[in-house]
């Protein structure tokens, strides 16, 4: 995600637009000033070279037309589009990164095609009415971690004109079922005895935090399985939240540690579809995949089948953290096999964190 969720910019410090905002807000928002986070992002050559090539191989679709771009972080896309033959292009974002942003633009030539305001996209005066395409890498963790889709809809509500273009326009998410025992018994099964004392209570605590990880092939037991497609033209807020079904057949005979999620991104819109994924198959991206760690061991061989929901909604008290509920049913006729359980997890404000990534193999 490139920067955050987006008066212009006048003499005010970023510290005076972030008066009276909530103490999490502020955390988010200013998490987008450093310049490492935008680093590790611009160094994502899967998601940058698929934004690129989806701007600069439609050039005819982005001529002479007003782009709008959401959380621009750097400018690196408002760049692409004004690059592209855009008649001009509006970069929005509330992180103060966006001071370095104006002057990229500024050394690059772009100052008379791209303006870049600071300040939430709720609260911004753009100097079009309405603009004809939206640019946006709002993608989070687990696809909707940090909320920033919900900005972007705004946009599209606010600002987009009839018969107007969004880039990226699809996303799909997946799960699957793995295998990861050592790192299983390492996070979780470690407080079961630490030094000698039960650290139980610590147990339930690692079991609700997802983890952001590259999981190799070699892991997957089970076959994917595609569970929600959002297409940004249509999708609301409300859906944003949502509860559905899975079932995953198993392509081996082996043990499900975890469920993992990931998510695939389509710009339909494009004169040549373009399309990049984040799962374990694929290239490797920042996003990397989500781990669901189970309370129970599946002892499942290769062809039977799991089954259970997935349930997603913004946290009450801060719609930037997930509460996720996991659901998953193991129904055979062995009863030493059977397996049947839910669990919660919660996807926190500063899951960027390092503690929270590992790599499996």
């Amino acid at each position: 995600m490139e920067g955050a969720e987006n008066t212009q910019g006048g003499n005010s410090s970023s510290a005076d637009r972030m008066v009276g905002m909530e103490h999490s807000e502020v955390r988010y928002f200013t998490s987008y000033d450093h310049h490492g986070i935008h680093e590790e992002m611009l160094k994502d050559d899967v998601r940058t070279r698929s934004y690129r090539d989806s701007i600069y191989q439609n050039r005819h679709i982005f001529k002479d037309k007003v782009v709008l771009d959401v959380g621009c972080g750097t400018g690196i896309l408002s760049m692409f589009a004004a690059r592209a033959g855009a008649k001009h292009v509006i970069g929005v974002d509330m992180s103060s990164i966006i001071e370095k942003a104006k002057q990229i633009v500024h050394v690059n030539g772009l100052s008379d095609k791209i303006t870049l305001l600071q300040g939430k996209m709720e609260e911004v005066h753009l100097p079009f009415p309405k603009v004809d395409i939206i640019i946006s890498e709002w993608m989070g963790y687990f696809l909707l971690y940090e909320s920033m889709l919900d900005t972007v809809l705004y946009a599209r509500d606010t600002y987009l004109a009839p018969g107007g273009k969004i880039f990226p326009d699809k996303a799909t998410m997946y799960v699957a079922g793995i295998e990861d025992g050592d790192y299983k018994d390492d996070k979780i099964g470690f407080w079961d005895n630490v030094y000698g004392f039960d650290y139980s209570p610590m147990k339930e605590i690692a079991l609700t935090e997802p983890l952001v990880d590259t999981v190799e092939m070699k892991a997957l037991v089970t076959d994917p399985c595609p569970i929600i497609t959002f297409d940004l033209n249509t999708v609301t807020v409300a859906d944003l939240a949502f509860k559905v079904p899975y079932n995953l057949t198993a392509k081996r005979s082996d043990f499900i540690h975890a469920m993992i999620a990931w998510f695939d991104i389509d710009f339909s819109a494009c004169h040549k579809p373009i399309h990049f994924s984040t799962g374990p198959h694929a290239k490797y991206t920042h996003w990397k995949q989500t781990v669901f760690y189970l309370r129970d061991v599946l002892t499942i061989e290769e062809d039977e089948q799991v089954s259970g929901w997935l349930e997603n909604r913004p946290n009450d008290k801060n719609k930037r953290d997930l509460d996720i509920n996991l659901s998953y049913k193991f129904e055979i006729n062995d009863p030493t096999r059977f397996a049947e359980g839910s669990c919660f997890y919660r996807m926190y404000v500063f899951l960027k964190a390092p503690c929270h990534h590992r790599r499996i193999g």
